[in-house]
This record gives structure tokens, C-alpha cells and sequence, in this order.
């Protein structure tokens, strides 16, 4: 693998925007995984016996995240890059590539199964682990086992996440819809379980159905950072709150990176992914891009900029409260609580 290749200024067959800043939301669990930071409530503390072991459990947690995400990036880069992109495009975009796969046949005969033109990841993800595996001493002749071994950890993975991304979505339709409909609060039992269960899934199968690895991820990528921004945002105002406001220093830098590399991310992920085909037709900007674009591109750019809307706007109320904080116009939330004691 090169040390750069053609497209890491963009206009790749696979990641069409340029490496920064869509490293950040190809790779977003490896980066900061705003999912698990909000979702790991449901299972962490089933991990927590007592509150020092939070530091181990929540550190260690996120050092093996960013470890998977290495991993991810050492896999890809063991594979030739014309084997990789042979594996992660359909035939007809890797013909005009120019490319002469090197290894491709030997690795299908090697893990039992044909590789070729197998997009979204999972695949050369395997084909790649298997191939370090595979090299190490006593392992030799196992790259299929480890090649299925593989694939089905990402199916589990996925499984468990597409799980509780359902449940924690039904939890949020029912919570919204009462709030909206009060008559539903009074609404239990096994009915409405199903029936906003079925909404959570219609609503990102419906994202699965009309779109593809190129368009879904980007926008799983996208939420997934800004998710991380509010989380990172929500702890920076817990030390506010807690008079512990000369540490939020450790929240605040990486929260300035994520909210202006996934926003800047997402802006591009307009042109570079959802309308490109209409922008490439000739449509002089975003706006008629967006007039001609087909009804599953229209719907997921507004699903881009509502989740960028609400960032914004959640950052930035809680910028205020800050700000308030630093000019004395409100009491930390410790020293509250010391005067009512006395």
C-alpha cells in the first residue's frame, strides 16, 4: 500500500469525499462513537460493581474501540490496492479503474468463497484479518476459518447493534408520540411495543432498502459524530454545573474538532454522495441538484441537516449556559446545593 493514493483528495471509487474529513465518518467507532457513549447505559453498568470501577470499564472501553478502528485501517492496508478495491466495487466501477487484481483469485481459493465485487467493507475487513492471522506461527492453512471467523463476529456486532439502535428508537417514538398524543401514555402492554417497534424498524430499513454502503454509511457516520459532539457537550456542562469547570478543557477541545470536522463532513456529504448524480447531470447547485435528485436521496440529505440543525442548536444552548457560568450569572450546581444546607 502506497504511503498516498490518487484519492486522497476525493473522487474515490469506494469514499468519494477526501480523506479528511471523511475518515472521521468512514472510521467514526475508531474516531469517538457518540452511539456508544449515549447507548452503553443499558449495558454498562451491569459492569460496574462500584464507581472506581467506571474508569477501567469507560477507558478501557474506548482504547479497545480505537483499537478496532486501527485494526480496520492495518486490514485494508495488507490487502494490494487492486485486490482491495476489486473486493469493495462492483465489477463494471473497478473495470474502469485500470487495476490488475494481484492476489484476488488465490485469496477466493484460499477462504472457499468468491470475493470479487463484494462492497461495504465487511468482506475485505475479513479477507484482511485472516490474511494476518493466517501468517502467524502455527496458524498457516487456516485463512478460511479465520475468514468466517471473522465475518461472523461482524454479523453478531451488527446484530447487537442493530438491536438496540430498535429498542432505544422505540423507547424515543413512544416518549415523542405521548408527548405529542398524551392519550398514549395511557397505552401499555404488548400492543405498543409492537407497533413502534415496527416504525423503528421501517424507519432505518427504509434507509437500507433504497440506498447503498456509499450513501447509508456516510449518514450512520455523520450521526454517529454528532451524537459524540452532544455527548461530549452534555459532559462539559456537568463540570460546569459541578464547579469543576477548569477541566473542561478535556471536553471542549475535542468538542470545537467534532463539531466543525462533522459538520464540514456532512455539508459535503450533499454533493460528494446523496446529489451527486443530478449535480454530475448538469444542475447548477445544490438547490436544483436537490429539486431533480430522486425521493431516497431528497429524504436522506434532510435527515443530514435536521441532525446537523439539532447539534447546532444543543451545542449552542449549551455554549449560553456556560458562557453564564463564566460571568458569574449562575451558581454551580454543588454550591446550590451547599446553601440550601445551610
Amino acid at each position: 500500500m502506497p504511503a498516498f493514493t490518487p484519492f486522497v483528495h476525493g473522487g474515490g471509487p469506494v469514499i468519494p469525499g477526501p480523506m479528511f474529513p471523511f475518515v472521521f465518518i468512514t472510521i467514526m467507532c475508531g474516531a469517538i462513537s457518540g452511539f456508544h457513549s449515549l447507548i452503553a447505559s443499558g449495558t454498562t453498568p451491569k459492569m460496574v460493581e462500584r464507581e472506581r470501577d467506571m474508569l477501567p470499564v469507560a477507558y478501557g472501553a474506548m482504547l479497545l474501540e480505537g483499537f478496532v478502528g486501527i485494526i480496520a485501517l492495518v486490514a485494508a492496508c495488507s490487502l494490494e490496492p487492486a485486490d482491495y478495491f476489486a473486493i469493495n466495487t462492483k465489477p463494471e466501477v473497478f473495470a474502469k479503474l485500470g487495476l490488475t487484481p494481484v492476489h484476488l483469485q488465490a485469496l477466493s481459493a484460499q477462504v472457499g468463497e468468491n470475493i470479487t465485487g463484494r462492497p461495504g467493507g465487511a468482506v475485505s475487513l475479513a479477507v484482511g484479518m485472516a490474511q494476518i492471522f493466517s501468517k502467524l506461527p502455527a496458524l498457516g492453512g487456516l485463512m478460511s476459518f479465520w475468514y468466517h471467523f471473522v465475518i461472523m463476529f461482524e454479523a453478531m456486532f451488527v446484530m447487537t447493534l442493530i438491536d438496540t439502535g430498535t429498542r432505544v428508537t422505540r423507547y424515543m417514538f413512544q416518549e415523542v408520540g405521548s408527548m405529542a398524543f398524551p392519550k398514549l401514555r395511557g397505552w401499555t402492554g404488548f400492543a405498543p411495543a409492537a407497533v413502534f417497534s415496527a416504525l423503528s424498524v421501517c424507519a432505518w430499513g427504509y434507509f437500507v432498502w433504497t440506498g447503498t454502503v456509499t450513501t447509508v454509511w456516510p449518514l450512520l457516520g455523520v450521526a454517529n459524530q454528532l451524537l459524540a459532539a452532544i455527548a461530549l457537550a452534555i459532559a462539559t456542562s456537568w463540570m460546569v454545573n459541578h464547579g469543576r469547570a477548569r477541566y473542561t478543557w478535556a471536553t471542549l477541545v475535542p468538542l470545537a474538532f467534532m463539531c466543525a470536522n462533522t459538520l464540514v463532513a456532512g455539508w459535503l456529504n450533499l454533493s460528494l454522495n446523496y446529489l451527486r448524480g443530478p449535480l454530475a447531470a448538469g444542475a447548477p447547485d445544490l438547490w436544483s441538484a436537490f429539486a431533480a435528485a430522486p425521493t431516497p436521496a431528497r429524504i436522506q440529505c434532510v435527515v443530514t441537516l435536521v441532525v446537523m440543525a439539532l447539534m447546532v442548536v444543543i451545542v449552542g444552548d449549551c455554549a449560553r449556559h456556560w458562557w453564564s457560568h463564566v460571568r458569574g450569572e449562575a451558581q454551580p450546581s454543588g454550591a446550590l446545593d451547599a446553601g440550601a444546607a445551610r
